[in-house]
């Protein structure tokens, strides 16, 4: 038996087109975050239906969890109305607390905390923002809950739509690859990423999709 999951980023929010650590920030999707998703939506369903050719079973989601963020929860109504589920939120998907560098443009950052900001970019799993929430801290909430949702589902397709810095501790931790390289991996705004739970170990099959 293979579980699918499709790892989703939100789509674009307001302000997207500046780089800002949004964070916590409860901010919505643009319109054009919206018009995103509804193509997420579609490819996802393409996905589902081809995967499912010759199996048993429904070809639809079973499942699609999403963080407590308004921007998750209204990416996961768009891709989740196609396939008659409603999304469960899921509060420790939420993106990381970048303390006091939420809301801030990365210029501005770099302009205010010159050194720490530096410092972080350089290894994130040993500094954090400014009184914000530290790498490992996130991994282990956001780890806890993952895993919790793969193993309710042992076959079948599912979704969970998150946030750039929760999708690159997951894909992180699901190829081995050290917390200091979480910005090695690119998370687009509807970013797909589609992993297989076969038996004995995860096979990621589409990264940044």
């Amino acid at each position: 038996m293979v579980t699918t999951l499709y790892l989703i980023r939100h789509g674009e929010t307001e302000g997207g087109e500046v780089r800002r650590y949004k964070g916590t920030i409860d901010v919505p999707l643009s319109e054009n975050g919206i018009l995103q998703m509804e193509r997420v939506s579609e490819f996802v369903r393409a996905e589902v239906e081809r995967g499912a050719q010759g199996n048993p079973g429904p070809g639809r989601l079973a499942a699609v969890y999403c963080s407590d963020l308004s921007r998750a929860i209204k990416s996961a109504e768009i891709i989740a109305r196609r396939h008659c589920v409603k999304p469960v939120i899921v509060p420790s998907l939420r993106e990381r607390n970048f303390g006091r560098w939420e809301g801030m443009s990365f210029d501005e950052i770099r302009a205010k905390y010159p050194e720490e900001f530096a410092s972080w970019a350089g290894n994130p799993l040993k500094f954090s923002p400014i009184e914000g929430e530290s790498t490992l801290t996130m991994k282990d909430r956001v780890m806890k809950s993952f895993e919790e949702i793969v193993r309710n589902h042992s076959d079948g397709h599912i979704a969970i739509v998150a946030h750039g810095g929760v999708n690159r501790i997951i894909v992180c931790e699901i190829l081995g690859v050290s917390l200091e390289n979480i910005f090695r991996i690119e998370q687009d705004y509807g970013a797909v990423n589609i992993i297989e739970f076969h038996e004995a170990y995860p096979v990621v099959k589409l990264m940044n999709g």
